[in-house]
């Protein structure tokens, strides 16, 4: 048996050590590789927690737990990544320090080696400038928990060779991986066309229509979300969540699709980051009390549907623009963050006629672009076509 590249990881956080575990659990030898000695110390503690909790639960046999954690060696000089076949950036969402670090580490790697970057909504083509080799590059987004979802975006730049990229798309799908191919656009296909579920509740609280236990249940219970967007926010961060939407927002020239919530970007400045502060739009301290949602079906129908057109509307500009096919839309919202249809897949059933009707009702009423129906929505509609016949 052909014995398989090692892979490295650059950056020690909880997507480092998950991409870190998902490839040593593919039976490869992995580097992780940090700066920062305390900062490997908690990975490595956090790698055998991981791991032994699998174990623990069933999923995976003791000895095979222990051999995959043994496969994963620490490492603090770039030197380190010398013969690895993959190399995977997973440091912070920065421009300049992705750039610095891709500086250092890019002469220690064999000319043969695959580089990636595992940013969210960063552009490709900028993080390549300065490589020497940037053929090679390409973004490969992985999704938190990266040993539980299933999806990876793979996104080639404007210099990254054919194949390199499918190279990469064939080493990750072989990990257990769901693999789309999407277009370096700002957002790629998931934080793109996600905006609007969390836009559209952070408006809808503003406006009063609802409180966010209400807005959460609605989505929960009626649109069968597996979390509400208030608590989704809390769990991924609201540091996080709101830094991708400037991003996009910045990306888009300030088209007001994307545009930010200052009631986000207060708790962020309040430090309500969510679960890891102990507060966001919830409090998550020991002791503290739910709030109640109001259970009026009427009401959660009018919430859901305002949030699912703008969710449709957002798909049907990414297909319009190529940056991806319609089954891979629907395939990376409902692997990358688990919703329970695609949103192409949404409109046929409702109809593209009625979602162009309120999405032109809401333009009417608010009177901003924000709303504007879509062309293809509206030829959709004209037409009787559907997206996924």
């Amino acid at each position: 048996m052909t014995a398989k590249p090692p892979i490295g990881v650059l950056g020690s956080g909880t997507m480092g050590v998950g991409i870190a575990q998902v490839a040593a659990a593919a039976g490869h030898p992995v580097v992780l590789l940090d700066a920062e000695p305390p900062a490997l110390t908690r990975a490595r503690s956090a790698l055998e927690t991981s791991v032994r909790g699998q174990v623990a639960k069933g999923r995976l046999p003791a000895p095979e737990g222990e051999a995959l954690i043994a496969r994963v060696a620490l490492a603090s000089e770039v030197d380190a990544f010398r013969g690895c076949g993959l190399v995977i950036e997973a440091i912070t969402e920065n421009l300049g320090a992705k750039r610095a670090a891709f500086a250092r580490l890019e002469p220690m790697l064999a000319a043969d080696c695959l580089l990636a970057s595992n940013t969210s909504s960063l552009s490709i083509a900028a993080l390549a400038l300065g490589l020497t080799a940037p053929q090679r590059f390409l973004g490969a987004h992985f999704f938190n928990p990266a040993p539980a979802m299933p999806l990876v975006e793979v996104v080639p730049g404007l210099d990254t060779a054919p194949e390199a990229l499918a190279r990469a798309a064939a080493l990750i799908t072989s990990w257990g991986k769901t693999t789309v191919i999407a277009q370096d656009t700002p957002g790629f296909i998931v934080n793109r066309i996600a905006r609007p579920f969390y836009g559209e509740a952070l408006r809808q609280l503003d406006e009063g229509i609802a409180d966010v236990a209400t807005i959460d249940w609605a989505m929960r219970e009626l649109g069968g979300f597996r979390m509400g967007p208030f608590e989704l926010m809390d769990l991924i961060g609201n540091d996080v969540n709101y830094q991708v939407t400037e991003t996009i927002f910045a990306g888009f020239y300030g088209d007001a699709r994307f545009r930010p919530s200052v009631t986000q970007k207060r708790l962020v400045e309040a430090g309500r980051l969510g679960r890891k502060s102990g507060r966001g739009f919830y409090d998550h301290r020991e002791g503290a009390a739910r709030p109640e949602a109001l259970r009026d079906s009427v009401l959660g129908q009018r919430i859901l549907l305002r949030i699912l057109v703008m969710l449709i509307n957002e798909a049907a500009d990414a297909l319009h623009l190529r940056i991806a096919s319609a089954a891979d839309i629907d395939l990376a919202m409902t692997t990358g963050v688990n919703y329970p249809k695609g949103p192409l897949r949404w409109a046929d059933e409702l109809g593209a006629r009625a979602v162009v009707d309120e999405l032109a009702r809401l333009r009417d009423e608010y009177g901003e672009e924000r709303y504007r129906p879509h062309p293809l929505l509206k030829r959709m509609a004209q037409e009787g076509r559907r997206f996924r016949d």
